[in-house]
């Protein structure tokens, strides 16, 4: 794209809304060019790129996180911005006839059992409609409209941190909540302090403001901690500009370039601000009942414990190479502990010192990886880039060339699944913080067709933020229970609990 033929009124609207001309020139490039797909050179398996701890050594972990994080400022990032309205889906099919099917049926059968019952069976009856009638004469209709739409609860248009999602006999959890409870069971600082960060839409940040206000002290009392709760929103910056199908800019009816979201690739902008020497990343929907919790508080602490056991050495050995005359011995103990400890692969058999010490000098994640059960979505996989550089790397279904049957059969028979389940490290060893944005590989992207204004246009989302925006991280995949993996993707995961 030349932007010669941009008036400058487009040049003042990407401006005037954050964005980057030459940025936006460079993305928009990739509509014609398209994005890389992942080259997958093998699957990964325990002892082939992913550790499995024993019970001895979870134990070990657990000890050595309790002892380093006394010392450490620790911080949960949570991407909680996502719209419950695919949770409802088969609500809203149901809503299509008048006639309750099997879905709608079942939910008659067990709306008693979910934690908003109470709120929808008294936004109902405040119209003067008696809630038990509408159960009685399986009017399944009337009651999802309540429960989805505006003039009821509006669970269809709500994020899902907002969302009712557990029941403790007369207590009734939000997401939010139970992410709260959670947090303060390992992710509290040296200082007492438990600090969470929820990335969240413009449209609702008052709402969570408004929750957070009202249960943050009981929660403070209960946990004995101190919350320190903040919140961010995808910057209209991260936006990309949508085309045409012929690739020239899309304009909507008024002429104006079109810009959307650019993706949870776009959170890494959020990240990056971030300023903690620990941060866990973990999805909204993410969460279980608190009688189901100490599995994954246990792993947590046992994950986190040995990314700070690794950051040590590193850092040691980084200042070694910097300060120190290393002879061969000394050099090839480092090489063998970013092999065998930090999963990394040299793309020379015999690398210099500078090339080394580069490897060790990024910023460093776990990702607990659970057995793939068929859940959707991304898994650990040995990837080579298009520099020749082969790294583990999470790769998504939409990264792969299925007409590759290779690559395809490497995804369909993947042991592993990505729960998004992150512990993080972005500080250097002299105690500034690495600038994110420079470890993203831009080439790992993709577009897609969306529509606007009853128009098809295409949609360029911005390498994911546990996919290519962290591309360029050392990536240490550990093996956790399936038990630590608890989405709420369905109205029905909700009975799970």
């Amino acid at each position: 794209m030349s932007f010669q033929n941009f008036s400058s009124s487009d040049f003042t609207f990407m401006t005037q809304r954050g964005n980057n001309p030459a940025a936006v020139e460079k993305q928009f490039a990739f509509f014609e060019t398209g994005f890389d797909f992942a080259h997958i050179e093998s699957n990964v398996a325990v002892g082939n790129g992913i550790v499995k701890f024993t019970d001895a050594e979870t134990k070990h972990w657990i000890a050595t996180y309790d002892a380093l994080s006394r010392k450490k400022e620790i911080e949960k990032f949570v991407p909680a911005s996502g719209a419950a309205s695919r949770m409802f889906k088969d609500l809203y099919e149901a809503m299509q006839n008048d006639q309750p099917n099997e879905k709608a049926t079942l939910f008659l059968e067990k709306v008693k059992d979910f934690a908003f019952y109470h709120d929808l069976k008294q936004t109902i009856e405040k119209e003067g409609i008696v809630f038990e009638t509408l159960i009685q004469e399986k009017k399944s209709k009337i009651i999802f409209e309540y429960l989805l739409e505006k003039k009821g609860l509006d669970y269809g248009n709500l994020p899902k941190g907002l969302l009712k999602f557990h029941k403790y006999g007369d207590e009734m959890r939000t997401a939010l909540e139970e992410h709260l409870l959670e947090s303060a069971a390992y992710a509290r600082s040296g200082d007492g302090v438990c600090r969470l960060h929820f990335t969240v839409s413009p449209q609702h940040v008052e709402n969570f403001k408004e929750l957070v206000n009202k249960v943050k002290q009981e929660y403070e009392a209960r946990n004995g901690v101190t919350y320190l709760i903040t919140f961010s929103v995808q910057e209209p910056s991260t936006d990309t500009l949508a085309a045409e199908l012929v690739n020239t800019p899309f304009r909507d009816k008024s002429g104006n370039l079109l810009f959307r979201p650019g993706g949870h690739g776009a959170l890494i902008a959020n990240l990056n601000r971030i300023q903690a020497d620990l941060v866990f990343v973990k999805n909204i929907d993410n969460v279980t009942t608190e009688t189901h919790l100490e599995p994954t508080i246990l792993y947590k602490k046992a994950l986190a414990g040995y990314l700070l056991h690794l950051q040590e050495r590193s850092f040691a050995y980084q200042n070694k190479m910097l300060n120190t005359q290393l002879n061969d011995a000394d050099f090839q103990e480092i090489i063998t502990f970013a092999q065998r400890e930090l999963m990394i692969r040299f793309k020379n058999e015999n690398p210099s010192q500078a090339e080394v010490l580069k490897k060790l000098h990024r910023p460093m994640r776990i990702c607990g990886v659970v057995k793939n059960e068929g859940e959707p979505g991304g898994g650990p996989f040995w990837v080579t880039n298009r520099k020749g550089e082969t790294s583990l790397q999470i790769v998504e279904s939409s990264q792969i060339d299925m007409r590759n049957p290779t690559q395809k059969n490497f995804m369909s028979s993947a042991s592993h699944f990505n729960p998004v389940d992150m512990m993080c490290c972005f500080k250097e060893a002299n105690g500034n913080f690495f600038n994110l944005n420079s470890y993203v590989d831009p080439y790992t992207g993709f577009i897609s067709e969306k529509t606007y204004e009853g128009r098809t246009l295409k949609a360029m989302e911005l390498p994911g933020l546990w996919n290519g925006a962290m591309a360029d991280w050392v990536t240490i995949f550990v093996e956790v229970p399936l038990s630590t993996f608890n989405p709420v993707k369905t109205v029905w995961d909700l009975l799970k609990r």
